[in-house]
């Protein structure tokens, strides 16, 4: 049967969710597909706190999105910053213009939650992209050249302490990658200074690092913190951050030019979308074939969607496979609506736990995996992580880079990119030194 009429998809946010979906999609018919994002390129978010410890460059963890789609003919990709929803007229409002949809996927997923403290928004720094990966790594060096020119002693411990806020995946794998740089890198980079004053401390409001994960994984990452070097302190709230001290809930202060935030997120919810279909976390409710509450026509996806389902009624966890899942998921549905097929072969979602897994330092991991329940660590953890990673990271030029970034630091215990460029700096407030990028 001859169709006159072509699906106009409309895509927000080039992460894994949408990314998985538009690549799904390429070239089938029926459907015209625009992909929107803010940035031309795609990041891998569970390699950012390597490229922010100076382990990677930027460029090996990231991929033009246009470069993807080349050989794509249904599918266009414009940068935009989307401004709001127009869901009565089906419109994309962005800061290039209005794109009309017949189907609109957000899959736009989460930034930082700094709920709502001010002095962490000046402050503290957070690794949600890229861009802010880099700007934690150009802060971490900055800290110890001004440790060199430190005209006391407290200013020089300030500088030389380095506070983690959240003890979750981020947390762990980036306090233990800063204790790596403190045993090997740092003291042959800057031998005026006594590394045995570097202090890193890793706070944590619930009893145990690693919460998600089992408990094996749990006490396992806190021995391996604590053989690193790193102080973690469980039970721990931060309530506040000037710039040159931590205070923590229970009155306590850690003296710190350096607070790194990795303690929540929250959905990156475009304007437009009913404040009544916000839940917890700023995630937009969706049903289980991830359409958002109320509308025909717009689906949600990846870490900004709460979907319950019974194994998880409280929420998916807001990691890389659920996006993709879903991504598969919205697939099959959307090529049913396409071809106007009946409800009942619509797929409902089901998240399928494939495992978790966390890299504390050098040889060190924790791996578990719930079906058949098993649990790695140590040495073998480490390469399971490893391997993994390196099958996930797109492009094989990205992927070569990353394996001999890494064989080239394994063996040389030294990494080659700690770089600053004083163009990312700029002075803005007595307490501290915040960083921006040019163009933001």
């Amino acid at each position: 049967m001859f169709k006159l009429h072509t699906m106009k998809l409309i895509i927000i946010g080039g992460g894994f969710g949408g990314l998985r979906l538009a690549r799904n999609l390429s070239n089938k018919p029926g459907i015209d597909i625009t992909l929107i994002d803010r940035f031309n390129y795609h990041q891998f978010q569970p390699l950012f706190y390597q490229v922010a410890t100076a382990g990677l460059d930027a460029s090996n963890i990231s991929f033009p999105l246009r470069k993807v789609f080349q050989k794509s003919k249904n599918i266009r990709f414009r940068m935009a910053e989307v401004q709001q929803i127009v869901s009565d007229k089906n419109l994309v409002v962005t800061d290039i213009g209005e794109f009309p949809y017949d189907a609109l996927i957000i899959a736009t997923g989460a930034d930082t939650n700094f709920f709502g403290n001010q002095n962490m928004i000046d402050h503290a720094f957070p690794m949600k992209s890229t861009v802010e990966a880099i700007q934690l790594r150009h802060r971490l060096l900055h800290n110890f050249e001004d440790a060199l020119n430190a005209e006391n002693e407290p200013d020089l411990q300030r500088l030389m302490t380095i506070v983690v806020v959240g003890g979750g995946p981020t947390g762990v794998e980036l306090s233990g990658a800063i204790a790596d740089m403190k045993r090997y890198q740092l003291p042959k980079d800057y031998p005026e200074l006594d590394f045995n004053k570097m202090k890193i401390y890793l706070l944590e409001g619930s009893g145990k690092t690693l919460g998600n994960m089992s408990e094996k994984s749990s006490v396992e990452s806190m021995r391996y913190l604590n053989k690193l070097g790193v102080t973690v302190l469980t039970n721990t709230i931060l309530k506040d951050f000037d710039g040159q001290k931590a205070l923590l809930q229970n009155g306590e202060t850690i003296p710190t030019s350096m607070v790194i935030w990795a303690a929540g997120i929250k959905g990156n919810v475009p304007g437009g979308i009913s404040k009544e279909l916000i839940a917890r976390g700023n995630r937009i409710r969706v049903d289980r074939h991830c359409l958002v509450t109320g509308y025909a026509n717009i689906y949600a996806i990846g870490d900004v969607a709460y979907m319950e389902e019974p194994a998880f009624p409280n929420g998916h966890p807001q990691v890389a496979p659920v996006a993709m899942q879903q991504a598969d998921m919205l697939t099959h549905n959307l090529r049913r609506v396409e071809m106007k097929s009946g409800s009942d072969q619509l797929q409902e979602f089901v998240y399928s736990d494939s495992g978790s897994m966390a890299t504390v330092g050098r040889n060190l991991a924790v791996v578990d995996m719930p079906k058949p329940k098993l649990h790695f660590g140590g040495f073998f953890a480490w390469m399971i992580w490893m391997g993994l990673h390196l099958m996930l990271i797109l492009g094989v030029k990205n992927r070569f880079f990353v394996f001999t970034n890494w064989l080239y630091n394994y063996f040389t215990y030294d990494q080659n990119l700690r770089l600053i460029f004083k163009a990312f700096y700029r002075e803005v407030k007595p307490a501290g030194t915040k960083l921006e990028t040019i163009g933001q």
